[in-house]
């Protein structure tokens, strides 16, 4: 039986909600009901439960490309269960088409959609999304609206095949990428694969960044159960459209709002899930979005302490070999969540009125399966990320670990940098670079500000000369992002960022750096005064702009312990840290 809270109900639902400023509510009421009776709705129709349905379909986003099945799929459960589904557009951005970067883009989205939920009248909303940017933005924006909310995920794309090799966007392309810089394979075959790397509609098939908000949402108790992982194109995806539909009527008529949804608890839930799944370090940055709008802060170092005590499990790729068709297969979060069950926050809440522990018990029954390792048979034995510091990042770095070459965690070399993007475009594949293969690679000003919009940059690729002698992985360090879907022993988020002066901006070629995992250490190998007087002769100019989005991002976008988010949109008071004291 569900235990759904029971809140008051609000006195004003359905088309009486936020009505539009004519300095007569009545008034205000009867000319919204003349305009959508012009749609053809009936009185009876207008009478129901709102249902909000944000449709995020573009042709800009093949990741949503389902869009149309899922929103009538959602139509047809919010009906069935008595409300009146409204579907409605927001800001969509796809990884791939969004200039300079969709995380320049992520909080506008969020404004967006959570402007759109104030302004509309709707009891419930169903967000649906998919495509690494969409789904943070969404959560974010209904985290600040409060609405009863509840996500849909578009699920990923289908695996292709290359020469009777089963290949998926985006490790692969990034592993085929590599092999035609190194020579190994030639345009025609670069061409060809490029063909076969997205068989279908939907996010990316490996654990990047896409995949780990879609597990995350789950985690936090944000979607129905089994929401995560089945692909876009099955008829299990619909069905969990339909569900998601139906489950949304039921929180509007709970008024069960997403506060009760996004607690402390859920939030260490999604963390302990984060590390387990060998998820996205993209993860960290929205989720500390997520919760500064809840009026939380997610505690890196104690994050990297739950990494101690929590293994990857998950046999995916870039950690692992398999795709999100084979782990939705061996039962998805059920299955993973079943592993994890001693470390979790059972109580946690979820959409379906059932705590998180009550929707494990409820699951179907595990089986024999190869994707989800047992807990003591992990597929690494400790967190896929670890948070470092030292005098190269006094706010915290981190470091994907599960996906780095064992033998370069602990690595002292000479620095090697590249002031920003444009820099390292024009030298990284010169003949007369001077790098050698226990260089560490430094590229600046890939931040929050300094890009702007933080790309996924980090991945910076292995100079052309040595790619081609054999080289396959080298340490690289920077302010910026890389992909869920990239691998190597790559340094990201060096935080306070080199563009607003933090010690990254004064790091020189030929400097010495030293990386130790092991210690969480990531230092320059130079005394602080020398540091101190570098940056006195080097004074660090802030970017800045004179209009538009680009000066409302630079002027407030906070750094990336803080989610990027916009400062303003912060929650005003921060009540706790996730994980709070034990």
């Amino acid at each position: 039986m569900t235990k759904t809270p029971k809140d008051k109900s609000p006195t004003e639902q359905g088309l009486r909600k936020g009505l539009t400023s004519y300095g007569d509510k009545d008034f205000s009421l009867f000319l919204r009901k003349a305009f959508i009776k012009g749609a053809g709705y009936t009185n009876s129709a207008l009478d129901r439960p709102v249902i909000g349905i944000i449709n995020t379909g573009s042709s800009y986003n093949p990741c949503h490309g389902n869009m149309p099945q899922l929103i009538e799929a959602v139509k047809r459960g919010v009906m069935l269960a008595g409300g009146l589904p409204m579907d409605f557009p927001t800001i969509s951005i796809h990884e791939s088409f969004a200039s300079p970067t969709s995380m320049y883009l992520r909080n506008l989205m969020s404004m967006d959609t959570e402007e759109m939920l104030r302004a509309q009248p709707m009891d419930a909303v169903v967000m649906i999304g998919g495509c690494d940017k969409t789904v943070p933005a969404q959560l974010m924006g209904a985290a600040s609206a409060g609405l009863p909310a509840i996500q849909l995920i578009t699920g990923s794309m289908l695996t292709g095949s290359h020469h009777s090799e089963r290949v998926g966007a985006c490790t692969d392309c990034r592993r085929y990428w590599g092999k035609f810089r190194a020579g190994e394979i030639d345009a025609i075959e670069k061409d060809e694969v490029n063909e076969k790397l997205v068989a279908s509609v939907g996010t990316c098939s490996v654990m990047g960044t896409a995949s780990t908000m879609a597990c995350i949402a789950e985690a936090l108790g944000m979607t129905v159960p089994g929401g995560a992982s089945p692909p876009a194109v099955t008829a299990d995806r619909i069905r969990i459209a339909e569900e998601t539909g139906a489950r949304a009527v039921q929180m509007a008529k709970d008024g069960f709002t997403i506060d009760k949804i996004l607690t402390a608890d859920a939030f260490e839930n999604a963390m302990r899930v984060l590390l387990a799944i060998g998820g996205s370090t993209n993860g960290i940055v929205h989720l500390a979005a997520i919760a500064g709008r809840m009026g939380l802060e997610i505690d890196l170092n104690a994050l990297d302490h739950m990494g101690n005590e929590t293994p990857v499990l998950l046999d995916l790729k870039p950690s692992g070999d398999h795709y999100m068709e084979n782990f939705h297969d061996a039962g998805g979060m059920t299955t993973l969540l079943r592993e994890l069950k001693p470390l979790l926050k059972l109580n946690a809440m979820t959409v379906t009125g059932r705590t998180l522990g009550e929707e494990i018990d409820a699951g179907p029954p595990s089986f024999k399966q190869d994707v989800v390792r047992p807990f003591d048979k992990p597929i690494y034995p400790r967190g896929s990320i670890a948070v470092l510091h030292g005098n190269l990042a006094p706010g915290g770095a981190i470091i994907k670990q599960s996906a780095a070459n064992e033998k370069l965690m602990e690595h002292e070399g000479r620095a090697v940098v590249f002031e920003n993007a444009e820099d390292l475009a024009n030298r990284i594949d010169s003949p007369d670079l001077d790098v050698t293969t226990e260089d560490i690679l430094v590229l600046k000003n890939i931040g929050p500000k300094g890009a702007p919009g933080m790309p996924e940059a980090g991945y910076i690729p292995i100079p052309m000369k040595l790619a081609r002698a054999g080289v396959k992985d080298m340490v690289r360090i920077s302010d910026g992002r890389m992909s869920g879907t990239a691998y190597g022993t790559i340094v990201l988020h060096v935080t306070p960022e080199s563009a607003v002066g933090g010690p990254l901006a004064y790091v020189q070629s030929g400097d010495r750096i030293r990386l130790s995992v092991k210690k969480r250490e990531i230092s320059l190998l130079i005394s602080d005064e020398e540091l101190a007087k570098r940056a006195k002769e080097n004074p660090v100019v802030v970017p800045s702009a004179e209009r538009g989005y680009k000066k409302l991002f630079l002027d407030t976008v906070t750094q990336a312990d803080q989610g990027v988010d916009f400062d303003f949109l912060r929650a005003p008071n921060i009540i706790g840290k996730v994980p709070g004291k034990k």
